[in-house]
């Protein structure tokens, strides 16, 4: 059966208009129902485009697209907006945060233009608007970057390594103790030190840490493929032995 429509717009508007009315399943869905298979959707490209895989990015923009309309159309059943209402303010937002383009200014200002976007949402805390819902290490460079935009940052690149120092040695502190409560928490405070040599170096922290994955996965695989016995068997100077051959290899 084809789904009506002029445009590939309409058409997939038709088509959601129908899974909401037709299926059980997409019927009593809601936004915190969806909202997780959003997130996965949006990691989804990201590793798409992570391995060069254009077909997969094809697919995968779809798919997140999908989610975008799941969620506009939830809205307007519920008479909050519409899927129009949503390009019409994507619009407006981007044409207000790029005055160099449209209104014949120099430069952007992105951080003044947003801390005016929320003076008009009523809350203009320099922390507000960072998402609780994104990954705790992208969040805490988040968190980092506003502050720093207040003068809250170390003058250079002395006082990071510093803190992480300081923050390694009550690390050890707290496990001499056994307090897991107190040992994760200093471990978070490492964490986010560490965050803040990534964003002061230039270096999107989410990025170097999935690159890390990924040359762990190649690394480990490696010894996979070459151990000639089981792992559990060996020990570690075998195991090191063989991720040392990864390692130099390139892997």
């Amino acid at each position: 059966m084809s789904i009506s429509g002029d445009t590939p717009y309409e058409r997939i508007k038709t088509l959601m208009g129908r899974l909401r009315r037709d299926c059980p399943w997409d019927r009593e869905q809601n936004f915190h129902t969806i909202a997780p298979y959003t997130i996965e959707e949006a990691y989804e490209v990201a590793d798409a485009i992570e391995r060069q895989d254009m077909d997969a990015l094809k697919d995968e923009l779809g798919d997140l697209l999908f989610q975008v309309l799941f969620h506009a159309i939830m809205a307007e059943e519920a008479g909050h907006f519409d899927m129009d209402n949503v390009c019409d303010g994507l619009v407006d937002k981007m044409v207000r945060r790029h005055p160099h383009v449209f209104a014949g200014a120099d430069k952007p200002d992105w951080e003044s233009i947003k801390a005016a976007e929320r003076r008009a949402k009523t809350d203009d805390r320099v922390l507000s608007g960072v998402a609780l819902s994104l990954p705790a290490l992208m969040r805490a460079e988040k968190l980092s970057k506003r502050a720093a935009k207040v003068g809250f940052d170390w003058p250079d690149m002395e006082g990071v390594f510093a803190k992480i120092d300081e923050e390694l040695t009550e690390v050890k502190d707290a496990l001499l103790t056994q307090d897991k409560d107190k040992i994760q928490e200093e471990i978070g405070d490492l964490l986010f030190a560490v965050t803040n040599l990534a964003r002061k170096s230039g270096i999107d922290p989410e990025t170097a840490l999935r690159g890390t994955n990924a040359k762990f996965e190649r690394r480990f695989e490696y010894v996979e493929d070459n151990a000639d016995k089981s792992l559990n068997e060996m020990n570690i100077d075998g195991l090191e032995a063989l991720w040392r051959q990864a390692k130099n290899k390139g892997l």
